[in-house]
């Protein structure tokens, strides 16, 4: 009799035990399908021992906030691609590929760097201004270059660092019209800011490479009057203040204060001449050391704080 007993109240647990699974569990098909879904949305990218992690949707279609973590080294042999027109050159002339050479030399590092003109004259044109980079790597992003240029899709299959920049017509920033257009080539800062928002989120899709992004040279004061100066120094402002967000994989470099040392204008002692907005060589030499530690930062997982005052940097050069 007993025996009976137990053996009733095992098969009354077991019951009772279904029930409970069937209560809570639901009747949803999609339950497993929406579990995995869960899964595999929130599966982290490692890549050169750092996690970097994106903005993952869960099962109740929410978007988390996952954060992104730079702050580890890329690999000891990382690729950089230097992007640049005639201002970039008169830097990258200065010294940069000699003092990562050095750096590699003084520290066992094999890091490497290679400059390339973008985009070039022919075909697509002598235009390096935000609607370019947005005309070609998010209008006509993919696996193929467009115009001979090569996308961000293409550039990150080669090179761990992507470093860009612009031409100083682009502190020639006219006044906005109420009317931004992403696809205008028109320099202002309405439509340089649209465009940038999408190259940023971009730039979000390849979170195993790192960015970085000069801000723009500016023109000497016979070249410009103090409107627009004051537009691009604003522009300027925004990039670092607003645009620019700390533990993603974009950096900037502040080309533009180090050129100006804070004002509207480049400075006389730093241009060619006084009608002339490019670099001279004197400045490139001391400008030079400072982006190829900037990319070595990056590199080494100090972009989000190794930006410092240049121009105490270059004071100190001064002396021996």
């Amino acid at each position: 009799m007993n025996l009976i007993n137990k053996i009733s109240g095992i098969k009354f647990i077991g019951l009772l035990t279904i029930i409970l699974f069937i209560s809570t569990s639901g009747c949803s098909s999609n339950s497993d399908t929406d579990n995995s879904s869960a899964i595999e949305n929130t599966q982290l990218v490692e890549s050169n021992n750092a996690i970097i992690t994106t903005n993952v949707t869960g099962t109740n279609n929410k978007t988390i906030a996952v954060e992104n973590s730079n702050d580890e080294p890329m690999s000891s042999s990382a690729k950089v691609i230097y992007l640049h027109h005639s201002t970039g050159g008169v830097i990258w002339d200065g010294g940069v590929e000699t003092t990562i050479v050095n750096y590699n030399t003084n520290h066992g590092t094999n890091y490497s760097i290679k400059q390339m003109e973008f985009p070039k004259s022919s075909p697509y044109g002598w235009e390096n201004y935000p609607y370019d980079y947005w005309n070609i790597w998010v209008s006509h992003a993919g696996a193929s270059a467009y115009m001979e240029e090569p996308t961000l899709e293409m550039l990150t299959q080669t090179y761990d660092v992507i470093v860009w920049k612009h031409c100083f017509p682009v502190s020639s920033v006219v006044a906005n019209t109420g009317s931004p257009d992403i696809t205008s080539s028109v320099k202002s800062e309405e439509n340089y800011k649209l465009q940038y928002n999408a190259l940023k989120a971009k730039m979000h899709e390849f979170p195993n490479n790192r960015f970085i992004v000069w801000t723009g040279p500016a023109l000497v004061e016979s070249a410009t009057n103090a409107e627009e100066a004051e537009r691009a120094r604003e522009f300027a402002n925004w990039v670092k203040t607003t645009w620019d967000e700390p533990d993603d994989n974009i950096f900037v470099w502040d080309f533009r204060d180090l050129e100006t040392g804070g004002g509207l204008n480049l400075l006389p002692e730093n241009a060619v001449s006084a009608s002339d907005s490019h670099p001279n060589p004197t400045f490139a030499a001391s400008a030079a050391p400072m982006i190829a530690q900037r990319i070595i930062d990056v590199i080494e997982g100090r972009g989000d704080n190794s930006e410092k005052l240049h121009l105490t940097i270059r004071d100190d050069s001064d002396n021996p």
